[in-house]
């Protein structure tokens, strides 16, 4: 059986490309297709070959993607995919877009319908730099991409949502029904949990406006305990400024001083609405307990008492009751770290492989 796999680009390592990474290992002999691969995509997955729309021969594409919004469907429309028996997407922008012929299968496996085309896009268009003319035009051509996004979504054979509450957003924005595999989680990486924490809570993640890691700085620089900020991005520069002394960036770091900081801080800040959230279950997988808002994919993975506790409003009040009322002695490492198992990557390949194979035959 002949597949292709097609992700929307590569100009950055994050969850979605582990999560593309696993899919490498379901189907080794795979092609990738997508939009733009950077250098560091590309060493990371060594010995697959990535196969680029024609954007790459437009000035400043790899630099400047978001030059070329308007231009994405038409370079995902021209891919052949005629000569696989499926294709597997894995996507949270346009690459559900590809056309295929009628005897190949199309699985996407949606990490979101595209945020700022659907439940994002006022705070998206407000929360851009750029001058009120381009503000002006802009919601004219997000319309246009509504309409095709939503056009596009009718192509797929079979959406495979990473949590309940991306299915949902998949039946309310596209009108189609999906299958629920949670995305595969490296819980083997993190040593066994340790009962002596520090005296430090942790957040981990992309600087971005939706991440609401200020959201998190405003609850310590009141609280005054100490918080450790893991993650780069384009907020870092404001979020510094933000900063009180009792905040600690420490950028990006290499996973083995990643885990070692999530294994010995008291809890995982999770502050976000997000589609599932993968860094707070390597949290967990860490023996740590996570205090998350309570929406989204966090109402999945988070159990209230067992692995974390939630904050109900997404403001920084709300956070500082939280850990005001969190005590980290009445959580135990151990139950926390195997609660995890059930995200692994294992268990990703068996229920994606047997899926995939159920709807071919």
């Amino acid at each position: 059986m002949k597949v292709a796999l097609v992700h929307d680009h590569l100009l950055q390592i994050g969850g979605a490309e582990h999560v593309l990474k696993e899919l490498v290992k379901l189907y080794p002999a795979s092609p990738i297709y997508t939009l733009l691969a950077g250098p560091e995509s590309r060493n990371f997955f060594t010995g697959t070959k990535i196969i680029e729309s024609g954007l790459t021969k437009w000035p400043g594409a790899y630099n400047h993607l978001k030059w070329y919004l308007w231009a994405m469907p038409t370079f995902w429309e021209q891919f052949d995919f005629s000569n696989y028996d499926a294709v597997l997407s894995s996507t949270s922008a346009f690459c559900k877009g590809i056309v295929t012929s009628t005897h190949v299968k199309h699985f996407c496996y949606c990490h979101t319908p595209t945020r700022y085309l659907w439940s994002d896009t006022h705070q998206y268009v407000e929360d851009l730099p750029q001058n009120r003319i381009v503000k002006k035009i802009l919601p004219f051509v997000l319309t246009w991409l509504r309409q095709w996004d939503w056009s596009a979504a009718q192509r797929v054979d079979y959406f495979i949502a990473n949590s309940n509450f991306i299915a949902s957003r998949i039946k309310k924005y596209y009108g189609r029904d999906s299958v629920v595999i949670y995305p595969p989680v490296n819980v083997s990486q993190f040593s066994p949990a340790i009962k002596e924490k520090e005296n430090y809570f942790v957040v981990v993640g992309r600087l971005r406006p939706y991440k609401r890691v200020d959201l998190v700085i405003k609850a310590f620089n009141q609280l005054g305990l100490p918080l450790k900020v893991i993650g780069g991005g384009e907020e870092l520069v404001r979020l510094q400024a933000l900063a009180k002394s009792n905040v600690e960036f420490l950028g990006e770091l290499p996973d083995f001083e990643r885990n070692k900081i999530l294994q010995h801080a008291k809890a995982f800040i999770h502050p976000q609405e997000e589609d599932f959230g993968i860094a707070a279950v390597e949290a967990m997988a860490a023996g740590t307990p996570v205090i998350a808002y309570q929406a989204g994919g966090a109402l999945e993975s988070v159990i209230e008492g067992v692995s974390g506790t939630f904050f109900k409003e997404q403001t920084w009040e709300s956070l500082v009751d939280a850990v005001l009322r969190f005590d980290f002695k009445q959580f135990d490492p151990a139950a926390i770290q195997a609660y995890a198992q059930k995200f692994s990557q294992e268990r990703f390949l068996k229920e994606m492989g047997e899926y995939i194979e159920s709807r071919l035959h």
